[in-house]
């Protein structure tokens, strides 16, 4: 049709409603005329509004308004399915979306998603689970609606609140030397060593938990992490690959720990050439829930605070590696973490630096017995016949 200076329109079209107002469509490359999605209060601002439409096609940056209309859970689940995820990032993710986001999203398509809607969310998620929580659950949808951009399915990632998926966890907390020893003590002979890796080595609760025979080195004193057998909150025990590749790495151990090696080897590791290291009494695979009784028992017995978990014990071996004269690098080579740093990429850590840092931690931690001992002579205590053990 004409426009009012009676010009013809070469892109769309505009037609006046019975209201007074106009509507305005155009052609998409698929040939479908789209109308706009409001009215317009003149012809000029229907033009102009097809002009911009034009531009966009011309541009390539035209999306199909419909594209949108997905829903997001699907779209979510679908998503968490396609990522090929380990079994505990799949089932975290899963927790995630069922809890935080699914009750508020779920019925809405992905382009009903605006960053208003997201900022209640959050808001209304802050007054009832934890920062951290949060932070995870923004993190998770922010990445699901990106891949929604990258599928040309929205515009713009809605997830635009600085600072959102930042977690503020406070410093976890750290145990002395002494308290180590106390923990190995009240943990009992079974489970002695693995305390023991934790924070002197330090390894991950599921990277001792499928350590074998083989991967002990008594020579070198130091034991191989090969492979990792997290638990799911189910109970299903996932034998698979390491955390990252850096999680593939030959732990070399404190001297001190040449007997407790040898000695859980002989005494509790399967007896198999390649028997599991840690088997519970009746000769089963470590186990999160049997393991946690006896930990939150000694714990208690030590004194620590009920929040100091297992894993904080390798709080404890960065702490001490540092204090050692460990670099970046060497703590992160004992640890299995990777980082993305380029600083990082021109530090190197050898296993005779290894060596080194072991020796350090091996140093320190005489050092602080023997403070102990001298302490508790000059107050009139008599050492254990444990203490007395550690020192032959």
């Amino acid at each position: 049709m004409a426009n009012s200076k009676g010009k013809r329109r070469r892109f769309g079209a505009v037609r006046k409603l019975p209201s007074g107002r106009f509507q305005a469509r155009y052609p998409g490359p698929d040939g479908i005329m789209r109308p706009a999605p409001v009215t317009f209060e003149t012809t000029g601002d229907a033009d102009d509004w097809l002009a911009e439409k034009q531009t966009e096609l011309r541009r390539g940056d035209w999306q199909d308004p419909d594209a949108g209309a997905v829903n997001f859970e699907e779209y979510a689940l679908r998503w968490v399915k396609e990522r090929g995820l380990s079994p505990t990032t799949d089932e975290l993710y899963r927790r995630l979306l069922r809890l935080h986001l699914l009750p508020t999203f779920r019925a809405w398509d992905l382009d009903e998603i605006t960053p208003p809607r997201i900022r209640t969310w959050r808001a209304e998620r802050l007054e009832t689970v934890g920062e951290t929580t949060v932070a995870k659950s923004y993190r998770l949808l922010k990445a699901i609606l990106e891949t929604a951009v990258e599928d040309e399915l929205i515009r713009r990632n809605p997830c635009r609140i600085r600072g959102a998926g930042k977690e503020s966890a406070g410093e976890r907390p750290i145990a002395a030397v002494e308290q180590v020893d106390a923990l190995a003590d009240a943990m009992g002979p079974r489970w002695r060593l693995m305390v023991y890796i934790a924070a002197y080595g330090p390894a991950r609760p599921e990277e001792q938990a499928e350590m074998r025979r083989p991967d002990v080195d008594l020579e070198t004193v130091g034991v191989w992490v090969r492979r990792a057998a997290p638990e799911l909150t189910s109970g299903r025990r996932v034998v698979g690959d390491t955390k990252s590749e850096a999680g593939k790495r030959f732990i070399v151990l404190p001297g001190f720990m040449r007997k407790d090696l040898e000695r859980h080897v002989k005494w509790f590791a399967e007896k198999e050439p390649n028997g599991l290291l840690f088997v519970g009494e009746k000769g089963a695979p470590f186990r999160r829930s049997s393991f946690g009784r006896k930990w939150r028992r000694a714990r208690a017995k030590v004194g620590l605070p009920d929040d100091f978990r297992f894993y904080d014990l390798r709080h404890t071996g960065h702490t001490l590696s540092t204090q050692s004269g460990a670099t970046l690098k060497d703590t992160m080579v004992r640890a299995g973490q990777s980082s993305t740093r380029a600083a990082l990429i021109y530090q190197h850590s050898t296993l005779e630096r290894q060596k080194e840092v072991a020796a350090g931690i091996d140093a320190r931690v005489a050092a602080d017995r023997q403070a102990a001992k001298a302490a508790a002579e000059k107050s009139g205590d008599q050492a254990s016949g444990t203490d007395l053990a550690r020192d032959a």
